[in-house]
């Protein structure tokens, strides 16, 4: 984390955050009976509520398409994210000074306000290439290069895909892999996990640099039931292992009675006015899902359903329902409202705070609200049309609201009378504009 310069949280939260809003990229575009190139470029911007976090974001891809179906594919993402963000610490009835990430400064929360990080800003750049070509007549291979960078965070990975049509090309199988390595260079080290937050210049509770590793699988079907309906069904499965706590989510630490954060006594320098232990979370996750579309076209008119079900060893099972339905105006144009709701359970560790009781400290614990049982709602609207040149032009807007509650059995004593979660609401909007040949 940069103060008021960056932080690796960014981009895990807008990632994470606009994944709820729909795609920020356009679809890759399929191969084109003329070779050439085609371009779909867009422009996102997402903004929080109550002055918290904006993204704004430049998307480009092109695709060269060649002879025989084969296609080049070429991405590149530039993302600035700036606003505060929640740290996982509760609120209290009276100012809380906090230290910062990095180990060199305070900020302060004032009274009954849930303590937000105002480091959050961040630049992130990431590049994708691809290549696509039939093996045979009935296969098709896709081979490509994922990598991204920002201050204290780089991404590289690498994936592979097959598919087989079958049926007379009515029935497509295909199985794709992938594999990513994530390093994170926090600034002034991964805090220890579960240690206490220090005064400014101690840094005897950092760790070096960390890294994780990711594997993933994805089995698929995609079945033309006839020339009006398609149907898909994938299986996807994912392993993450290595460091996977946030190094800038804390807790909490509160009297077991009060349920009031626990003061610590003034050093003789700046500190944290309560005591706060950094989160810990398991060095593995293991995630299962089961992803089913259907498009439907009604003279002219599509219908678009999808719904997702996700499921991991961390205890937290997630429901996801995808509308849309694109209606023409004329021949040039079109409207698609969407809708889309999505709805997950709790980690198994996650926990409002920590108990001063004196007792041994539990072996994984997370106040991220990620982590925290919760619904959202997406609803928008967007605006497609062609002009003249056979270009696309496309702009969409779109309100996000999610709303959580904390567990009613982790609430202690005056934490009742508060609430610890952060329910946030959202504005995104985009313009497209797509063009080639």
């Amino acid at each position: 984390m940069r103060e008021k310069k960056g932080k690796s949280i960014a981009a895990t939260l807008a990632t994470a955050t606009c994944s709820l809003l729909g795609n920020t990229v356009s679809e890759p575009v399929q191969a084109q009976e003329e070779p050439g190139w085609d371009f779909n470029t867009a422009l996102l911007f997402y903004d929080e509520a109550d002055d918290r976090v904006q993204d704004i974001s430049l998307n480009f891809l092109a695709v060269r398409t060649f002879d025989d179906d084969r296609s080049l594919s070429l991405g590149l993402t530039i993302d600035t994210l700036t606003g505060p963000t929640p740290t996982g610490a509760i609120p209290f009835d009276s100012a809380q000074t906090f230290t910062r990430a990095s180990g060199l400064s305070t900020y302060t929360t004032a009274a009954e306000q849930i303590p937000l990080d105002d480091t959050f800003l961040d630049d992130r750049f990431a590049i994708s290439a691809s290549w696509q070509q039939p093996l045979g007549r009935l296969f098709t291979i896709n081979a490509g290069l994922t990598g991204s960078s920002e201050y204290d965070y780089t991404h590289i990975g690498a994936n592979v895909s097959l598919s087989r049509d079958f049926n007379k090309r009515n029935t497509t199988a295909s199985i794709g892999l992938a594999i990513a390595q994530d390093d994170m260079d926090t600034e002034g080290g991964a805090p220890i996990p579960l240690s206490e937050m220090l005064e400014v210049g101690n840094l005897t509770n950092k760790m070096g640099d960390q890294s994780k590793d990711v594997f993933d699988v994805v089995l698929g079907v995609t079945q033309v039931i006839n020339r009006n309906f398609l149907v898909k069904l994938n299986y996807s499965f994912s392993d993450s292992s290595g460091y996977l706590n946030d190094p800038y989510k804390f807790l909490s630490v509160v009297d077991p009675l009060t349920g009031d954060p626990v003061a610590v006594l003034p050093g003789p320098g700046p500190g944290p006015s309560h005591l706060n232990r950094y989160e810990n979370r398991p060095d593995s996750r293991t995630k299962h899902s089961l992803y089913g579309q259907a498009k439907y076209y009604m003279n002219g008119k599509v219908l678009d359903a999808s719904y997702r079900f996700m499921t991991d060893d961390w205890g937290i099972d997630s429901h996801t329902v995808d509308l849309h339905y694109r209606w023409p105006i004329g021949d040039t144009s079109y409207l698609e409202p969407h809708f889309r709701f999505y709805t997950q359970s709790e980690a198994d560790f996650y926990r409002v705070s920590l108990l001063d009781d004196g007792l041994p400290l539990p072996s994984y614990a997370s106040a991220d609200y990620r982590l925290g049982e919760f619904d959202a709602i997406t609803v928008g609207l967007k605006y497609g049309w062609t002009l003249a040149s056979g270009n696309e032009m496309s702009a969409r807007l779109e309100f996000y609201s999610q709303d959580g509650d904390a567990p009613r059995n982790q609430l202690i004593g005056n934490q009742l009378s508060r609430d610890p979660y952060p329910d946030l609401e959202a504005i995104i909007a985009q313009f497209s504009f797509r063009f080639g040949h």
